[in-house]
């Protein structure tokens, strides 16, 4: 092959997808060293991509906004096209992505079999439905001759006035021991993946019997949910962050708690790039699609034996069967079993002699 130069990864899915996708781009790097990476990214994932190390420019697709239509992609095609990539690596599934990265000119294109567009690739890698997405995605250097690939995990590098703004953020909200913090994301997108809100508001007592403090992280979307789940906890030491921090600020905040407690949604990919245990809890969708976190102490609670899970690979606005026993019967005393396993586990360690 000859010397790589530029390399272009495209990723315009959703935030959990981006930032899953950051292993490959680490281990891109690692592999051309001598090369620039670029990253074709949609706004709302933008902020993950800041200060990484492993990341030159970012490219911003607005397909949604600005860049809706054929003009807009029109013009994505023309940058792309005047960088002269040597390489792209496509993990995202979509034709439109394929057929930008094809139309822009770049030689070597590679992305999945299971891609709409996976006729305009010059090489095409199996998609392993069984794997991990971190797996799937780092198979991509099959493309180019390279199978021998450990892997890693997502790496976040919140800045300094990203970590001023968190220090800031505990003085205002009075938080009295910042050494024992514990993180609750009660929101997702989906509903059929969300865990009741008046449990995550008892684990939340049960935290603060144990002299923990509990910060709720999410989006402005999740501002509400977290206010109700502050309330219905009537504790003094819940406090509300969802909506007043970007996500490179949250995940500033999650990594200077204990643990993450979260639905299948962004924040514990979030936690999974600043190395914070993460207990998850799994509903409509189930680890076996590839996005659970797994980092070294992070572990799932979900039902099982529901004939009916997965009812689909996002999960619904509503139960298919109007049950929601796989959230239902996931008991707050489960979850905060699991936190002091965790916490034992990843904490305290045993004694030597």
């Amino acid at each position: 092959m000859r010397r790589v130069k530029n390399i272009l990864v495209v990723q315009t899915a959703f935030l959990g997808d981006a930032i899953l996708t950051l292993p490959l781009i680490q281990t891109v790097k690692d592999f051309f060293s001598d090369a620039s990476i670029d990253v074709l990214i949609v706004p709302r994932t933008d902020n993950v991509f800041e200060n990484h190390p492993a990341v030159r420019e970012r490219i911003l697709f607005d397909k949604k906004g600005t860049d809706q239509g054929w003009q807009g992609f029109c013009r994505i095609v023309r940058m792309v096209r005047a960088r002269k990539y040597d390489i792209a690596f496509v993990p995202h599934r979509s034709i439109r992505s394929a057929l930008l990265v094809f139309l822009a000119g770049i030689p070597i294109r590679i992305g999945f079999d299971r891609s709409a567009g996976r006729f305009l690739f010059t090489k095409v890698v199996k998609y392993r439905r069984e794997a991990h997405e971190i797996i799937r995605n780092l198979s991509l250097l099959e493309g180019i001759g390279i199978r021998e690939v450990s892997h890693s995990l997502p790496r976040l590098y919140p800045s300094h006035e990203d970590q001023r703004v968190i220090d800031r953020l505990l003085i205002e909200l009075e938080v009295v021991s910042t050494n024992n913090l514990i993180a609750l994301a009660p929101g997702t997108v989906w509903n059929t993946k969300r865990w009741l809100k008046e449990r995550f508001a008892s684990l939340a007592v049960n935290l603060d019997d144990e002299g923990f403090e509990v910060m709720l992280v999410g989006g402005v979307e999740d501002r509400q949910l977290c206010d109700e789940v502050h309330q219905l906890s009537g504790s003094s030491k819940v406090y509300n962050t969802a909506g007043r921090l970007s996500l490179l600020q949250s995940a500033e905040l999650i990594r200077r708690c204990k643990i993450l407690v979260s639905n299948d949604s962004a924040p514990m990919h979030l936690a999974v790039g600043v190395g914070t245990p993460v207990v998850a809890l799994f509903g409509a969708t189930v680890p076996e699609f590839g996005f659970a976190p797994i980092g070294p102490y992070d572990t799932v609670v979900e039902t099982h034996g529901l004939r009916c899970r997965p009812c689909s690979s996002h999960g619904g606005e509503k139960c298919p069967i109007k049950t929601f026993d796989c959230m239902v019967k996931i008991t707050h005393e489960r979850v905060f079993a699991r936190v002091l396993d965790v916490l034992q586990r990843a904490y305290i360690q045993p004694h030597t002699n």
